[in-house]
């Protein structure tokens, strides 16, 4: 695929910049206090309703595998996509609450569904009115997939699925209006077989409790959730596939989405330059990452961190692109190359992993202090600086969304053939 961009994108970025700029103000302001990463199920009404203002100009479903205008949205070339994207962070909107909607279930139902799925749950994703969470790990198998205990039993008396069972590190579950669960619904299976994929209502009083875990850094956008008989209203892929949707819909994960979370990385690479510039002076040559050679006040050892920081960045950035198209089909079903969504999250997790302990060796013994004053009954979180945020939230990086090793088998096994690990 070529990504140069052309005449069509540099008009979209025109107009969407010109979009955000007219409708970033008020509560969608960043100065809000609508940041992230970690932040997202904080100020939750003013996120809502600007994903409802998303809908509402065709923003949401962009690459969606359907016609323009399907439901409502526009269709963007990939290109015009990561145009898109770039606006975005530029203008430093707010963090997304509707992505795994929109990323993850969606191309999801448009690959697996049937058509009444897609006309049920789809217009809502498209309008900003529903959002989603993912039900995958569990607190006995965590990134092991195929070791889920949660169950769907089918109801006699209506036909329909009760699912019970324990969920763990749910993003935005206290928010969500919907969760798509990963359950054994065939209770003799074992591992990958007899598992389907079920889409469920969070809303259902007595049959499902959210609980937030506190994080280290103070926030809880991480969540317990525990399913007591919750009705599930539809099977996706039909029963027992649901190894096959769950495991194309994580390759999901690792598409546009992967450059539009670069873009993120970016906007924090700089802070943490301008942190360093502001502490030891301008580099010789332009700025800390710019080559030349460390100022007169500059820490030589934090100069070459910051300078690999920025180039590894490039470099990741240049190898989603190559690999974009390959990565993931149009239909969202699984990647032509079963290791690149591997290779990507082991590429990203590390590096922002990094970016955290450089972000606070940066302010060096500043860091253990908090951003202000302490004050008798002043919660913990407020006292945190964005780099103290950053550090803290980063060392999950590499172990959500599936952690290192199991990257690393999958990539040994998947794509190098070796042995599977003894189960």
């Amino acid at each position: 695929m070529d990504f140069a961009f052309g005449a069509d994108d540099d008009a979209l970025r025109a107009r969407a910049r010109a979009w955000l700029t007219g409708h970033l103000v008020g509560p969608y302001a960043r100065a809000a206090g609508l940041g992230g990463p970690g932040s997202e199920h904080e100020e939750v009404a003013a996120r809502r309703a600007w994903e409802r203002e998303l809908g509402r100009a065709g923003w949401i479903g962009q690459g969606w595998d359907l016609p323009a205008g399907a439901y409502g949205q526009q269709r963007l070339s990939p290109t015009g996509q990561v145009v898109w994207a770039e606006e975005y962070a530029a203008l430093r909107a707010p963090a997304r609450v509707g992505h795994i909607g929109e990323n993850l279930l969606a191309p999801t139902l448009i690959a697996h569904g049937t058509r009444e799925q897609q006309d049920r749950f789809l217009p809502g994703i498209a309008r900003g009115e529903e959002l989603w969470c993912q039900g995958y790990s569990e607190p006995g198998a965590g990134s092991d997939l195929a070791g889920v205990r949660t169950s769907a039993v089918r109801d006699p008396a209506d036909g329909l699925w009760r699912v019970t069972g324990q969920k763990t590190w749910t993003s935005l579950a206290r928010d969500a209006d919907w969760c798509f669960v990963l359950a054994r619904t065939d209770p003799a299976s074992r591992r990958r077989r007899g598992l389907s994929f079920l889409l469920v209502r969070m809303d259902q009083p007595g049959r499902i409790e959210v609980r937030p875990i506190r994080q280290m850094s103070g926030t809880s956008e991480f969540n317990e959730v525990w399913f007591d008989g919750a009705v599930a209203a539809a099977v996706v892929g039909g029963e027992g596939n649901g190894w096959a949707v769950a495991t194309g819909l994580l390759a999901l994960e690792r598409g546009v989405s992967t450059l539009v979370q670069q873009i993120g990385f970016a906007a924090e690479l700089d802070r943490v330059l301008a942190a360093y510039t502001a502490r030891t002076g301008p580099a010789e040559g332009g700025g800390a990452a710019g080559g030349g050679a460390a100022g007169g006040g500059a820490d030589p050892v934090l100069h070459d961190r910051l300078v690999r920081q920025w180039a590894e960045l490039r470099t990741m950035r240049w190898h989603a692109l190559r690999t974009l198209a390959a990565s993931t089909s149009p239909s969202g079903r699984a990647p032509a190359d079963p290791g690149a969504p591997s290779v990507a999250k082991l590429l990203w997790g590390g590096w922002h992993r990094r970016l955290g302990e450089l972000a606070v060796a940066v302010r060096g013994a500043a860091a253990a202090a908090g951003a202000v004053p302490w004050a008798p009954g002043l919660p913990y979180e407020q006292g945190l600086g964005e780099d103290q945020r950053l550090f803290l939230f980063s060392r999950a990086d590499t172990i959500y969304g599936g952690s290192d090793e199991i990257q690393r088998n999958i990539i040994a096994e998947r794509v190098l053939g070796l042995p599977g690990e003894a189960r």
